[in-house]
């Protein structure tokens, strides 16, 4: 008998049904999705699914062996949490093979009205020690648990070894240095929260202007940023704005880099994470597409090759075409001074 670990799920970003088919035809186990609307984290102008889309969508990654997540990752409003609900009804009739869901409320009623629809803790749930996974397992009856971006190997270890669901962590895309579901930039700059209104910079609050020193990029009327006439312009985040503090100019809480953690796949499988999630449902059906590949033959070989894994220059090359800002980082799985 072989004690060979298994392959964790690769789960693929789909914020279209371009991207969906894209992700699939690349190798992907699983896609997430989101909805049109308030219910979802990644609520951007000309991304996401309507009803017909879902349908098509699924029939496509089912009919290839591929699963379908839904994600309903905001917060419900306080004062009329129906559209929250509709969705999960809608995730249910429409053949969704699990919830992502962060609000308690929205999981009460997936556990009471369709029992048999898989949840899956959304990172905008902060969910980072197993007695925070295991009172959402018990109260919920979630099936598997995604983990904030915040977390050393070494406490992803000790989670999966203490939680009897299934751990799914960021392997890579946008590195958010924040605990997801617990930040609070965006409300102080615009006054909407990405944990209700769905994006961290929305576009009615993004400013760009020309000036004698620079084009520079506001958000909620505050200047976070101020680039050159030839330098590449990102899409303004207050996290990643450079400010000046002391006197240097700099990128004070976050350089615009991307988690990679090809690296240490042997390791994550050996831990027995049981899914690595790409993040980029407001990236293009090629990046879905190009990064898909990578991380599907990345995998395959790690669980071939064990300890004897190596990470392909190719597909570094490849990755580092999307990367943020060209560069690449562990992220906290790797922190020397701890």
């Amino acid at each position: 008998m072989s004690n060979a670990p298994s392959a964790p799920e690769l789960v693929c970003p789909a914020g279209s049904l371009r991207a969906l088919q894209a992700a699939v035809d690349a190798g992907a186990d699983a896609v997430y999705l989101g909805l049109k609307d308030a219910t979802n984290a990644r609520n951007f102008a000309g991304l996401n699914f309507d009803d017909a889309q879902i349908r098509d969508g699924v029939a496509y990654a089912h009919a290839r062996g591929a699963r379908v997540l839904m994600a309903l990752n905001t917060f419900a409003d306080a004062r009329d949490a129906s559209p929250w609900f509709r969705a999960v009804d809608t995730a249910a009739a429409l053949g969704a093979d699990a919830l992502i869901v962060a609000d308690t409320a929205v999981m009460a009623y997936a556990r009471d009205h369709h029992p048999a629809l898989r949840l899956h803790l959304s990172v905008q749930a902060s969910a980072t020690s197993h007695e925070a996974i295991s009172f959402y397992q018990q109260r919920y009856g979630i099936q598997r648990a995604v983990l904030p971006r915040v977390l050393t190997m070494s406490q992803v270890g000790h989670l999966v070894r203490h939680s009897s669901v299934d751990i799914e962590v960021f392997g890579f895309g946008s590195l958010c240095v924040m605990v997801e579901g617990r930040c609070a930039l965006s409300s102080y700059a615009t006054g909407q929260s990405p944990n209700n209104a769905g994006v961290c910079s929305p576009p009615s609050a993004v400013r760009w202007q020309d000036t004698p020193a620079g084009v520079e990029a506001r958000l909620g009327g505050v200047l976070i940023d101020r680039y050159g006439a030839d330098e590449p312009r990102g899409y303004p985040t207050l996290c990643k704005g450079r400010f000046e503090v002391e006197g240097r100019r700099d990128y004070a809480l976050e350089e615009p880099t991307s988690l990679n953690t090809l690296a240490l796949l042997p390791e994550l499988i050996a831990l027995g994470v049981k899914a690595i999630k790409i993040e980029g449902r407001q990236r293009s059906a090629s990046y879905v597409e190009q990064v898909t590949r990578v991380w599907r033959a990345a995998i395959d070989l790690a669980v071939d090759t064990g300890s004897r894994f190596a990470v392909h220059s190719s597909w570094t090359a490849a990755l580092a075409r999307h990367a943020e800002g060209q560069q690449h980082t562990l992220g906290a799985y790797n922190r020397p001074w701890r």
